[in-house]
């Protein structure tokens, strides 16, 4: 309650009581309460006499922060998730030189030892990790294009939601980046495995194709967007002159494959060649052709799950409707001289190839 004082004036008295916790009258901590009053001058006193005992306090290897600095001397700045990673990707001189250290010091640890013959498959999964590793990336750039898709319907005009478009659109094109320079890997390797075994490195299941690099300072997402779709469509349905091929399983004659083929590049240079993808025969030294001359190819394997036996027709008809400039044909089988009469009834020239010349 006030009490007034010779001039009148309220003095208030306030008593604290600090109690302490179970743990701290363990410890043998003293707490004693601290009483205020004000004077008649305006001072104000407050004593408080709290004795501190640290000892129990247990001993410490190593404060959080010293752990921090700790992994930024050993690691150094490593980004979260959704945070923009400042760091290089690697160049293509010091990824040619890393692969090709690696390809050699492995085929020397595995060459004249019992574990040669599998050097063959072991290099043909050396350059599918990195395909693998692309194909993973692709599959979160795809979701990534889904989650600008919403960002742009959700957008109101906020900060929030202008900054979280902005986030995506940085991740997705770290995204194209990181997927571009996986393929430069994957196909570095896989010249290294024609160049150790012999053969062309093919993936067991889906294309094997190569992005172009897109670098921009600044991308608006619905641009973004834009541009992958239309990256993608050139990747998967190359520019350029088609030119179909066919022939029989039987036919080796590898030298005028080579010749034929080598012609209508030098009368078409942005060629593109068609064919049916069999194992072997004709078709097969058409592919290695180019995989050496570096042409891009499409193979129309027969569907033999869904047609059964109608599926080289079904094949042969799916290779026509990309209307191909020209067909090469080589000794075959009836459904070789099918895909021609088809090419001629829809004015598609034919170059045929008989036994022996041209």
């Amino acid at each position: 309650p006030p009490s007034h004082g010779r001039n009148g004036f309220a003095v208030l008295r306030s008593r604290f009581g600090l109690r302490c916790g179970r743990a701290r009258r363990a410890a043998g901590m003293r707490c004693q309460a601290a009483i205020g009053a004000a004077t008649t001058d305006g001072d104000t006193a407050m004593t408080y006499d709290i004795p501190f005992d640290d000892g129990y306090e247990p001993s410490h290897a190593s404060s959080p922060t010293d752990r921090v600095i700790l992994e930024l001397q050993m690691y150094g700045h490593r980004p979260h998730q959704d945070e923009p990673d400042p760091r290089p990707l690697p160049d293509d001189e010091v990824i040619r030189a890393g692969l090709a250290g690696i390809v050699e010091t492995f085929a020397g640890m595995l060459g004249d030892t019992r574990l040669e013959p599998d050097l063959d498959d072991l290099l043909w999964s050396f350059a599918n990790v990195f395909h693998r590793a692309a194909e993973r990336v692709a599959r979160s750039l795809d979701r990534n294009e889904e989650a600008q898709r919403s960002s742009l319907q959700e957008q109101d005009g906020s900060e929030v939601k202008s900054v979280e478009l902005e986030r995506l659109t940085a991740e997705g094109i770290s995204y194209i980046e990181r997927r571009n320079v996986l393929e430069i890997m994957r196909d570095e390797a896989a010249d290294l495995y024609e160049a150790q075994t012999g053969s062309a490195w093919r993936p067991r299941t889906g294309s094997k194709v190569s992005h172009q690099a897109m670098t921009a300072s600044v991308i608006d997402s619905r641009d973004f967007l834009a541009a992958r779709r239309h990256a993608e469509t050139e990747v998967l349905v190359p520019a350029g002159t088609k030119i179909a091929f066919a022939g029989g399983l039987d036919c080796n004659d590898h030298d005028r494959i080579w010749d034929a083929l080598d012609k209508a590049r030098e009368k078409h240079p942005d060629m593109v060649l068609l064919h049916g993808g069999s194992p072997r025969g004709a078709e097969r030294i058409a592919a290695c052709w180019a995989e050496n001359r570096k042409v891009t190819q499409i193979a129309f394997k027969p569907d033999w799950t869904r047609h059964a036996k109608a599926a080289p027709f079904r094949r042969n008809d799916q290779l026509l409707s990309v209307v191909p400039y020209g067909l090469i044909v080589f000794p075959g089988s009836g459904i070789t001289d099918n895909l021609a009469d088809k090419a001629r009834r829809l004015g598609i020239p034919v170059w045929r190839f008989a036994e022996g010349g041209a």
